[in-house]
């Protein structure tokens, strides 16, 4: 306004000299005797125009600030008027931050004490630097919710406004769509045919009265709804709201199961499999499928679910039944075999990744996990066996300066004219279009003998008995995955048994797959089934010296010493011993794995843990008799394994690796 009033001036002084210099001009025109008549003329122009300026100066200047101070004032009436009536609750703040001024909206909606003076950030959860970009950011205050967005009104000074956008309607709409998403649950009795075949009748009904009775306990306090599909498997349709209940709770139902007893001996395990991040009802089944599959092939008795792209699981404390599928492995036996020689069955399948149809492989090359321990190297070796019958050139990946097996390699050296081992680097060099590679005793991609080959090999095979994890290898071809069985070598006795007359092995694989055997099972006492005797048998008929298998577990007199080492510094924690032991040592993780086998023996203890620093990471090496899962204990601190025998490796220092080690067995205790 001041400007305006100035120019206006300046304009008017401009005007004034304008017309006197004219009138000046007029004067001196009409002296001359020529111009008198123009000059006389240009006088009165002169003399009107300095009479209508006089004008406006002094009558009408008066009456247009009048008019201009009125609007001002009225304006600024209206700008306050409108920023205390404004429709959004909203506040001005100085350059600290600290309201100045708030309207009534804000008093009423949002703060109905006085806040001149106070910090906006005491007074409410906002992240103001949020709040200045285009989008705001959403705040929650006395149980409405708003979106914040701050502008800047006086740059010079520093004063802000912020305004509160309210969308509680908004929000509480969405929040109720979200919990109404109906969920897809898929519960399946683990081994409900080979549990119910040897019981009488009358049981048989109890069993699945009470199983009706979980259901129903599961479904109370809920607007779900089941559907039987058959005797060991229920759909249910459940909303989020009562879903996140279930979680919360750990899924109870698999506790509660297993306190049903059939005959006897045996408790009911359920497998949970939950889809509940699809769009629609068709997508949450195939997600619900994919959670079942992971939980059977971790061994039953457990829930999983996929939050953000994850798996998560519950449960997976029991033992598990021996429920190796048979079946199963005698139609992966046969697509082995038809995939490494096609005609050996009467199949028409292809199942090589190039598209070559009719076409087998001339190259098979098998490996284990680093490290191989005898399962790892003596199931290789035994396939191995038994496949050059069939290709032309079959060899096992095997680094031999690390792995625990060094005995039954140089066993197999020493007693076999041709070589059967090659390194990493040999058999990626043999690696192409026409190459089979088959990994046993694992499947997490991370463990392989060699991770190049996995990355370049386009048919993999996989033949494991470890629980499934999620991040497996792939793309494969054919898979055995098998938690039912005792070790790898059982199932490559199984699937070499199973082909018949069609190949064979000699004496030194027979003896390496039973040292495999004897491994895992800690001499026929952990994790045996019925399978795992008659595998026995067969090798022992093949001509397999137990002899010649108990001396390839002899160790030197330096490992027993740092085993007795290993064993003395346990401590017992919640029935679990925990030792320590020197990562220097050259035969350290034999000397660990041993120590942690013969803790178990120690009174009171379901468990054994022995750590060791390489580098800078623990490792971690764990075993339990069954009643401790530690499979789930290692995945909680990134590693895995089997029920009863598992590992870890964490990048840190030995106090913390103990100290995390502790608080997850406290955590697996307290959900057990």
């Amino acid at each position: 306004m001041k400007k305006n009033k100035s120019f206006l001036m300046l304009l008017s002084a401009t005007m004034a000299v304008i017309s006197l210099t004219s009138l000046i001009g007029a004067f001196m025109l009409r002296s001359t005797e020529e111009k008198r008549g123009a000059g006389s003329v240009l006088i009165l122009i002169c003399v009107v125009s300095i009479l209508l300026l006089l004008l406006e100066a002094f009558i009408f200047r008066n009456q247009t600030t009048k008019y201009t101070t009125k609007l001002a004032t009225q304006l600024i009436r209206t700008q306050r008027d409108s920023m205390l009536h404004f429709p959004a609750p909203c506040v001005i703040l100085d350059s600290e931050e600290t309201i100045m001024w708030y309207n009534r909206l804000f008093e009423r909606q949002v703060y109905s004490e006085d806040s001149y003076g106070e910090h906006l950030e005491n007074i409410m959860n906002i992240d103001l630097e949020r709040a200045y970009e285009e989008d705001g950011c959403q705040i929650c205050v006395n149980k409405r919710y708003y979106i914040a967005k701050a502008v800047r009104t006086d740059l010079k000074n520093g004063l802000s406004m912020v305004y509160f956008k309210d969308i509680t309607d908004y929000t509480e709409l969405r929040y109720d769509a979200y919990q109404s998403h109906n969920s897809v649950i898929i519960i399946v009795i683990d081994n409900y045919d080979a549990m119910m075949s040897d019981i009488r009748d009358t049981e048989k009904a109890h069993v699945a009265v009470e199983i009706e009775k979980l259901m129903e306990s599961f479904l109370e306090g809920t607007n779900a709804i089941a559907k039987k599909i058959s005797d060991d498997k229920f759909y249910v349709f459940m909303e989020e709201r009562y879903l996140s209940r279930k979680i919360e709770n750990r899924f109870r139902i698999l506790e509660e199961a297993r306190q049903i007893r059939i005959g006897g001996k045996t408790n009911v395990t359920l497998s949970i499999g939950v889809g509940r991040e699809g769009k629609g009802l068709d997508e949450c089944e195939k997600l619900a499928k994919q959670a079942l599959e992971l939980c059977q092939g971790r061994g039953g008795d457990q829930a999983a679910y996929r939050d953000n792209g994850e798996f998560r699981f519950f449960g997976g404390v029991s033992t598990g039944a021996d429920n190796n599928n048979r079946v199963k492995i005698r139609v992966f036996a046969e697509t082995l075999l038809e995939i490494i020689r096609p005609g050996s069955i009467e199949s028409i399948g292809n199942y090589r990744a190039d598209g070559d149809a009719g076409q087998g492989f001339r190259r098979v090359l098998i490996m284990g996990h680093r490290f191989g321990d005898l399962d790892s190297v003596g199931s290789a070796t035994g396939l191995c066996c038994a496949v050059r019958k069939l290709v032309s050139e079959c060899f096992v990946v095997v680094d031999k300066e690390k792995n625990l097996a060094r005995s039954l390699i140089d066993y197999i050296d020493d007693n076999e004219d041709m070589p059967y081992y090659i390194t990493p680097q040999q058999g990626l060099d043999r690696l192409d279009s026409d190459t089979l590679v088959i990994v046993v005793d694992t499947h997490n991609p991370e463990l392989v003998e060699s991770r190049e080959m996995i990355e370049r090999a386009k048919n993999i095979v996989v033949i494991d008995h470890h629980r499934r994890m999620v991040n497996g290898i792939e793309p494969l071809i054919a898979q055995c995955l098998e938690p039912g069985a005792s070790s790898a070598a059982e199932l490559v006795t199984e699937i070499i048994e199973l082909w018949g007359d069609r190949t064979t092995i000699n004496a030194y694989a027979a003896e390496a797959l039973l040292s495999g055997i004897m491994l895992d099972t800690k001499n026929f006492v952990m994790k045996t089934g019925v399978t795992t005797f008659e595998t026995a048998a067969f090798l022992k008929k093949m001509g397999a010296d137990t002899i010649a298998v108990k001396q390839m577990f002899a160790n030197s007199i330096e490992t027993y010493h740092e085993k007795s080492k290993v064993i003395n510094s346990a401590e017992i924690y919640r029935g679990c011993a925990i030792a320590r032991a020197d990562g220097n040592f050259a035969n350290i993780r034999v000397a660990a794995s041993q120590a942690a086998d013969e803790m178990l023996g120690i009174t009171g203890v379901f468990a054994s843990f022995v750590m060791y620093k390489q580098g800078d990471t623990v490792n971690i090496s764990a075993r339990s008799m069954g009643r401790y899962n530690v499979q789930v204990i290692m995945e909680a601190l990134g590693g895995g394994g089997h029920l009863t025998m598992a590992a870890a490796q964490i990048k840190t220092d030995i106090e913390s690796a103990d100290r995390q080690l502790r608080e997850v067995i406290d955590d697996f205790i307290k959900n057990m």
